[in-house]
Parts: structure tokens; sequence; C-alpha cells
């Protein structure tokens, strides 16, 4: 999930590693087993990779990418056939926010109640940028199917 959040960057996803079990490790006394110890690892896991974005200035608002119309035509159809490779390059293309999203949702498996609560926002949040999310990643897809041709 580290390197999920991190776009691939091995460095910055050990780092999130990292610094997330040093927290744990400071922390663990205080754990009061009112949810499971995964979604408390990794809501701090989430925490992590949020301040080495904001850090290096890669936080992306949601308002912003919507301003931009980034994601506005999104084809109907999927491509026919995904490489794992543009696979993974679509979704590290995504606003951080929508990649949290997807990988949380699509990837962990968490619910939108739980990803709303992972994250400080509203399920229906979560559901918005979960549908953005993906739409992104079939538009890049399709882009992608389409310079190859």
């Amino acid at each position: 999930m580290a390197l999920r959040l991190s776009r691939g960057a091995e460095e910055e996803a050990r780092e999130i590693v990292q610094e997330t079990w040093v927290r744990v490790a400071g922390r663990l006394g205080t754990f009061r087993w009112e949810s499971s110890l995964r979604t408390w690892l990794i809501s701090i896991a989430l925490n992590c990779a949020r301040e080495r974005a904001r850090a290096v200035g890669r936080e992306t608002a949601v308002a912003d990418v919507e301003a931009a119309g980034s994601f506005a035509t999104v084809p109907s159809v999927g491509p026919t056939s995904v490489e794992p490779i543009d696979l993974a390059r679509a979704i590290d293309a995504l606003p951080d926010g929508y990649r949290r999203v997807l990988v949380l949702h699509d990837l962990e498996g968490y619910t939108h109640d739980e990803i709303g609560r992972l994250l400080g926002v509203e399920p229906g949040t979560s559901k918005s940028q979960l549908h953005r999310a993906r739409a992104g990643v079939r538009a890049r897809l399709a882009a992608a199917e389409g310079g190859a041709r």
C-alpha cells in the first residue's frame, strides 16, 4: 500500500513504512482495540504518506483537479486488454486523494464507511472520489491504448 501511495517511488514507500512502524512502536500501548489493528496501522500509514506528500508539495486538492477538468471526458468503454504496467502508471498518475480511496477500496477492500473514518471524510465523498479515480484510470488506459495503435 505504501508503494502505491508513493506513486511507485520505492525509497519514499520505505520511508512511509519506517515512519509508520516508528509511530506504531511509540503508540502501541495507547491502542484500545476499538477497531482492528489493521485499520489502525493503515490510518497511521495514510497519515505518514499525507505528511510526506505535503512536505514535497505534491498534495493536490480535489477542487483543483475538478476545476482543471482533467477527467471531464471519460470513455464509456474501457480498453480491451490492459498491461499491468499501464494500470500501475494510470493509478500512480491520479491525484493523491483519488489514489488513496482507490487503493483502500479496490485493492485493500475497505468499505466507504471505513475509508471515511480513515481519511476523515464522509462516505459520500469516498464514493465520489472512487468514481472519479476509476474514470481517471479508464481515461488514461484508453489514451494509452489509442497511442499504442
